[in-house]
């Protein structure tokens, strides 16, 4: 088994040697050893005891091939690719650092330490770390070149949250720091746009900055774990200050700051937290499939199966009861998948699982169109919207169906517990999958996902868009627990949304009222729907009503009006 017994020294300079080295230890290719297992510190390859698979062979000859461009043509058939397997997390082993001409730098003196950041990278690209003041002033000491030193001790900054608090409880100061993985970044700049102290910024990447972030990071990873005592396990945002909920790693084939990375970062993150790796995944054929398991890249460090577009759900099903069969039934397992998978071809299979009863978890990854497919309609695409198979042209302006509420349509299902939700929103986002995990029977979680190519939004708009989607009624957040009461009225809320006894939300910076035309008009899959003075057509119109109607609809049931 390979480790990283050989990372890069801290004295800041790239290891060399004359032997070959693991894809897991620097390398001439990998001077700092950025791209190693490990997300906070340095990890061995993820072992799989089984005989249909040898993790060092896989990463040490087919990812070595796939990186230095001759897989294609040097590597022979064998039984690893037969079989369709990838050991866990071998996409952290992958380079970045060639994609986009902009990397985010980090503003110490701005920070409060909010992790707003961290969490919302959809690439595990930004980290956060915690460290006592003089257990870091002990760690500096041991770099020997005083250049490096210096430079990696301007990134440790001293926020109200870790550094003031304690301080005043009369403890020492925690260090914190926000540390960025250039063999990840993708430079989609989310992490900046939710930043709201100024504490990130972009900058051109040039060869000393990229040298100086590259050996940050390789420190960053040698500097051990984040100190315990400054983790509050009631503030959930803090909890990628943790190794174990690293199970989404960066190395994924996803676009530039795409929001299904995102949530599958927080599910993986919040799922890790209460249960390690001793869980599952069941993933339908979609988009998630297409950036998470193009061979030989596998994000995920958790047992993974692909399924077909359709069944997701029974295959869940099947592995459920062959696990409560093994006395594994304490295991969650969660079935993935998108608009297809959930609102239309496969939706009569979730229908079956939610009223089985089994104890299994449902993500529902709702970016309203088909995006690896080239962006067709579905169920859940809104009316008015323009994609394939529903243009907008001279007789029809885009989709004419109203959306199907996937939400509704589940609490209507015997004892189901039904979340709405949005990454942005991260304590919403962390309550309903907790929520979700505790619940003992079948669970979904509808997740809106913005898709950047198909939403006509740019690349760090996945969290604005998002948080824009809930305060114009396009997709209100709720939770449905049945373990609240015995009516529906009792077992949902709609805590989250702003203005909840209103129809809609009104922007007091402003005071101007947000709408579904506002949300419409800030994305360019609605764009065909104003004219040249800003217009909304009849149709948008009657799309803005139908988003009302369902908002009404939602009070109603929660005993708000």
């Amino acid at each position: 088994m390979s480790t990283t017994e050989k990372p890069a020294p801290t004295s800041g300079k790239p290891a060399t040697s004359d032997k070959p080295t693991s894809m897991n230890e620097a390398s001439e290719r990998d001077p700092y050893n950025n791209n190693s297992y490990g997300t906070l510190i340095d990890q061995p390859y993820k072992a799989a005891n089984l005989p249909v698979i040898d993790v060092p062979d896989f990463n040490e000859r087919v990812i070595r091939s796939y990186e230095d461009g001759t897989g294609e043509k040097g590597l022979p058939a064998d039984l690893g690719t037969a079989r369709s397997l990838i050991p866990a997390g071998t996409a952290v082993l992958r380079d970045f650092s060639y994609v986009g001409p902009e990397i985010p730098i980090f503003i110490t003196e701005n920070c409060t330490g909010c992790m707003e950041c961290v969490t919302e990278c959809p690439d595990t690209a930004i980290l956060g770390k915690v460290l006592s003041e003089p257990d870091l002033e002990s760690k500096l000491e041991k770099i020997g070149n005083v250049e490096d030193r210096t430079m990696f001790e301007k990134q440790w900054s001293t926020t109200r949250k870790y550094y003031d608090g304690p301080k005043k409880k009369g403890k020492d100061g925690g260090r914190f720091a926000i540390i960025i993985d250039p063999s990840k970044c993708k430079g989609c700049a989310e992490c900046v746009t939710v930043c709201g102290d100024d504490a990130l910024k972009m900058i051109d990447k040039t060869d000393d900055k990229m040298t100086e972030i590259r050996k940050s990071h390789r420190l960053f990873k040698e500097f051990g774990p984040s100190d315990e005592q400054y983790i509050n396990d009631n503030l959930l945002i803090d909890m990628m200050l943790r190794e174990k909920t690293h199970i989404y790693v960066g190395g994924a084939g996803s676009c530039a700051g795409c929001g299904e990375g995102t949530a599958l970062r927080m599910l993986c993150a919040a799922t890790g937290a209460k249960y390690g790796d001793q869980w599952a995944i069941v993933a339908a054929t979609g988009c998630n499939t297409v950036y998470t398991s193009t061979y030989p890249y596998n994000p995920y460090l958790v047992p993974w199966t692909n399924s077909l577009f359709e069944n997701v759900a029974a295959d869940a099903m099947g592995i459920r009861a062959r696990w409560d069969q093994k006395g594994w039934s304490d295991k969650p397992i969660w079935a993935i998948g998108g608009d297809g998978a959930m609102f239309d071809i496969g939706f009569q299979s979730l229908s079956r699982l939610l009223a089985s009863g089994m104890n299994v978890k449902v993500f529902v990854l709702d970016t309203q169109v088909y995006s690896n497919t080239g962006g067709q309609a579905s169920t859940a695409t809104f009316t008015g919207q323009n994609a394939k198979m529903s243009l907008h042209g001279k007789e029809f302006g885009g989709k004419q169906e109203r959306r199907k509420e996937i939400a509704q349509i589940a609490m209507m299902h015997p004892r189901t517990y039904v979340a709405q939700t949005t990454a942005a929103h991260t304590n919403h986002f962390y309550k309903a999958v907790l929520g979700a995990l505790e619940f003992d029977g079948p669970a979904i979680v509808n997740c809106y996902t913005t898709c950047q190519p198909e939403h006509g939004v740019g690349d760090d708009m996945a969290s604005d868009q998002a948080r824009l989607a809930v305060d114009s009624r396009a997709f209100p957040m709720l939770i449905h627990d049945p373990r609240k009461g015995a009516t529906i009225k009792k077992r949902l809320t709609l805590q989250g949304n702003p203005a909840m006894k209103a129809d809609w939300f009104t922007n007091p910076k402003t005071g101007e009222t947000v709408d579904f035309i506002d949300f419409a008009r800030s994305e360019g899959r609605f764009s065909k729907h104003f004219d040249k003075d800003g217009n909304p057509s009849k149709l948008l119109q009657f799309t803005n009503q139908d988003r009302l109607e369902n908002w009404h609809i939602l009070q109603e049931l929660a005993g708000i009006i």
